[in-house]
C-alpha cells in the first residue's frame, strides 16, 4: 500500500490548537505514524504489539511492554 493510498487520522493524543499532531494510518500488518506538518516526509512504521505497548505506556499503563 503506497503513502498516498493510507487513510491517515489524527491520533488522539495530539494537541487540537497549535499544529503539533501526530497522524496514524493503520494497515494489517503495521501502524504508519508521521508528522501532520510534513505529510509527505518520513513517517515510522511499527508492528502493532510495539505500538499497543507504547499507547500503554503513555497511559501510564506499569505493565506496558512487560
Amino acid at each position: 500500500m503506497s503513502h498516498d493510498e493510507l487513510h491517515w487520522f489524527k491520533s488522539s493524543y495530539s494537541s487540537s490548537g497549535d499544529g503539533d499532531c501526530v497522524e496514524v494510518a493503520l494497515t494489517p500488518p503495521t501502524i504508519r505514524i508521521r508528522d501532520s506538518k510534513n505529510p509527505h516526509g518520513p513517517h515510522l512504521t511499527a508492528s502493532r504489539t510495539p505500538w499497543a505497548d507504547f499507547l500503554a505506556h503513555l497511559a501510564g499503563d506499569p505493565g506496558a511492554g512487560a
